[in-house]
Formats: C-alpha cells, sequence, structure tokens
C-alpha cells in the first residue's frame, strides 16, 4: 500500500512538472492553457518516437492522431442553417459552406486557408468546420475553404500551387455567379500558415493583369510570414510559449522545404542570414524590426546577427527568401497593390512580429491596414472554441475578425 501510495505521488509530481509552463499573468485560462499544450507536446513526442522506431513519418502520424479527435468531436460543431459541398476548383479540393437561406441579392465571399504548418489539420476537421461554418451564418456569405495538399508527402510549392489555383478557379465571373456571389464583395484569408498562403496567393494575383476579379480584402490571424530571422523579440519572448515553441516553427519551416532537419539549430541562431551570406543582404531591411516594431514591443532585446554563418543552408534551401513562401520580403512595389487588410496578431506567439512587421510595411506602402493585436491570447486561439479546447480567448478573437470581416466586406 505504502508502494502504490509513494508511486502515486510520483506520477502526480511528474505529471504537474510535465504540465507546468511559466505564462504571463495576463493570459485568460492559464491551467487550461497548458494542458492544451502539454497534450499537444505529449503527442509530438510519441509520434517522433514513432517516427525512430520506424513507424511512419511524424507528421502523418500526428495527423492520423488530430483526424481521429475530430471525428470524435464533429457532434460539437455548428452546421445549423448552412450547406455545405465537397468539390474541387481546378483539380484541387474544397469545402463550400453556402447559407441554406435564400437570398435574393448577391452574397459576400471568403476564400479561407486552414493553418496547421503546412502540415496538419483539414478543412473537414471540427476546428475548421466548425470556424467556417459560423463565418458564413454570420456573414451571410459563401466560403470556400480550400484542401490543399500537405507536408510530408508535398512540399513549397505544391502547397502555394493549390491555394492559387483554387482560389483562381473561384474569383471567374461564372463560377462567382454560380455560387451568386458578389464580384466586388471576396476577401482571401488564413491563419497561421495558411495565413502565409493567403498573403502570398493575394501578392501573386494582384500582380497578374491578366486576372478577371480582385480580392477586396485580405484578412491574415497569427499568420507566419518569414523564415529569414528566428530571433525577431516574440521569437525570442515566447521562445518556450504554447502552443507554438521557436523550434517548433523553425521543423515546420525546415518540413515545408523538404530540408535536413540538422539545420534546424542553426536556423535558430540566424546562421542562414549571417553577414557572410550575401543572398540575404537585399532582404535585411524588409525584416528590420529596429524600425518596424515600436519600442514597446521591442523591450529590451537586440538583433543577432553572426558576423559568420552556414552559407550552404541557402544553397541546400534556397526556398527560405522566396517570396512565395515569405511574403514579408516582398518589395515595395508589390505591397502597393494589396487590398485593405486585417491583420490578428497574439502577444504569446513567436509570430508576433511577423504580422506586425507586414502590417506597418504595408501601411508605409499605403495600403489601408487594420493591426489587431490581442495582449492575452496565444498562437492557434480562433480555432479553439468548441468542447474540449473551449477558450473564452477563441471566441473573442473569432468574434473580432468576423466583426471586421462583416463591416468592412
Amino acid at each position: 500500500m505504502k508502494s502504490a501510495v509513494v508511486l502515486l505521488a510520483g506520477l502526480f509530481a511528474f505529471t504537474a512538472y510535465y504540465v507546468y509552463l511559466p505564462l504571463p499573468s495576463t493570459v485568460s485560462e492559464p491551467w487550461r492553457l497548458m494542458l492544451l499544450d502539454a497534450s499537444f507536446r505529449a503527442a509530438q513526442q510519441s509520434c517522433n518516437l514513432a517516427h525512430y522506431l520506424g513507424l511512419g513519418h511524424h507528421l502523418r502520424i500526428l495527423n492520423f492522431i488530430i483526424g481521429t479527435f475530430d471525428k470524435l468531436n464533429l457532434q460539437y460543431v455548428e452546421q445549423e442553417q448552412v450547406k455545405i459541398t465537397d468539390t474541387q476548383f481546378d483539380g484541387v479540393e474544397v469545402r463550400v459552406y453556402e447559407p441554406a437561406k435564400a437570398e435574393e441579392n448577391l452574397r459576400r465571399g471568403v476564400v479561407y486557408i486552414h493553418g496547421g504548418g503546412w502540415a496538419l489539420s483539414s478543412t473537414r476537421g471540427s476546428f475548421y468546420n466548425n470556424l467556417c461554418s459560423v463565418m458564413a451564418k454570420s456573414l451571410d456569405a459563401v466560403v470556400v475553404s480550400i484542401e490543399y495538399r500537405l507536408v510530408p508527402d508535398f512540399h513549397f510549392p505544391v502547397q502555394f500551387n493549390d491555394v492559387l489555383h483554387a482560389a483562381r478557379h473561384f474569383m471567374q465571373p461564372e463560377i462567382l455567379a454560380q455560387y451568386s456571389v458578389d464580384p466586388g464583395r471576396v476577401a482571401i484569408s488564413g491563419d497561421s500558415a495558411g495565413g502565409n498562403l493567403a498573403a502570398a496567393v493575394c501578392q501573386e494575383m494582384s500582380q497578374d493583369q491578366n486576372e478577371t476579379g480582385r480580392f477586396k480584402l485580405q484578412a491574415l490571424v497569427y499568420p507566419v510570414l518569414q523564415a529569414f530571422d528566428f530571433n525577431t523579440p516574440s521569437y525570442q519572448q515566447n521562445e518556450f510559449t504554447p502552443v507554438l515553441p521557436r523550434f517548433v516553427m523553425v521543423k515546420f519551416w525546415i518540413d515545408y522545404f523538404n530540408g535536413n532537419r540538422e539545420f534546424a539549430h542553426s536556423l535558430v541562431v540566424n546562421n542562414h542570414t549571417s553577414l557572410d551570406v550575401g543572398q540575404a543582404s537585399s532582404f535585411r531591411d524588409r525584416v528590420d524590426w529596429t524600425s518596424l516594431i515600436t519600442p514597446r514591443l521591442r523591450k529590451t532585446y537586440r538583433p543577432v546577427t553572426p558576423t559568420t554563418g552556414r552559407v550552404e543552408i541557402l544553397q541546400a534551401i534556397p526556398s527560405l527568401l522566396n517570396v512565395r513562401a515569405a511574403p514579408l520580403l516582398a518589395e515595395k512595389q508589390v505591397l502597393r497593390l494589396q487590398p485593405k487588410t486585417y491583420i490578428l496578431t497574439c502577444e504569446i506567439d513567436v509570430l508576433r512580429d511577423d504580422g506586425i512587421m507586414y502590417a506597418k510595411r504595408l501601411e508605409d506602402a499605403g495600403v489601408e491596414i487594420t493591426l489587431d493585436h490581442i495582449e492575452d491570447c496565444f498562437h492557434g486561439c480562433m480555432i479553439f472554441t468548441i468542447w474540449p479546447t473551449h477558450f473564452s480567448a477563441g471566441i473573442r478573437t473569432r468574434d473580432r475578425y468576423i466583426k471586421w470581416l462583416h463591416e468592412n466586406l
């Protein structure tokens, strides 16, 4: 009996140690966030072990776990008053959400791209199914959610091309007419890696004079926009915070490009963009956070710019500086062409400064910009609105995002 008590106490202590993370005092529902983060870490570590044992690629296994959870969770998804159709746009799988209520006037349209590090989640999963259903109902809009192909089976630029082809297809006059969508009231949007794809595709389509349609708005939710500097103040400040620690984000980038994970530690210290790497010099001012973000957010953090680094990283993974993968690196004349933009950023997020820098560069280029920075929220919070990952922060960010779309689209 005594041994059982000691074992139970030890197990409890280990669980508490594993779950507990120091979080800023501003975080709402901190223990719920710790439990979410611990669950995700445990799943990732289990998948890494399975990968090491040769049981399958860790990302495929992790996506299977997420998919299994989604199947159990779909009963909680809001789908009332929304017609959901799975189809293909130019060979790309999409899920279309249409308000079931008949409407004589043309509706708004939203092209939505889900997040997940270009490797995880799905339009059909409970989190994004719920989000897009709520958007369609709240905005009385047709929402097209794009099921782009995922890492590790496909790598950049496949994801970019999937979104580009599907978006171009939807923006054709005859397709918009088929769904009763007003050509002048269509937005492109996405969160995290989906925000990356939305921004990149919006840039691409804005430059093509042969495009039949133009997006009225873009709305980016905690987007990942650059792989140039992994030591921005938000990367330094939130190095170990949930749900996206810095090292995990670096590995997502490497996997996106099908690169060698042995480069991960070098990327963390910016050895790929050191001063002796000539390819990086022309992009440096576009990611200069010392001028692009405010002193309040810079705090006492200092730039990490090594004098010497590893030139071979960019030789092996040149896409790290590809504008289609890293929209923050775009030239000013491209930024001038972008539509009115909403960017939501969270304080507790390594990607906070990506969004803030992009907002400042767009504003400097003359684009009308709304930067919605939320002090007590964390990366990914907007999709965590249904049981058992229900966060008040998720409801709040989702409502602010939808409110902006409602008022501007």
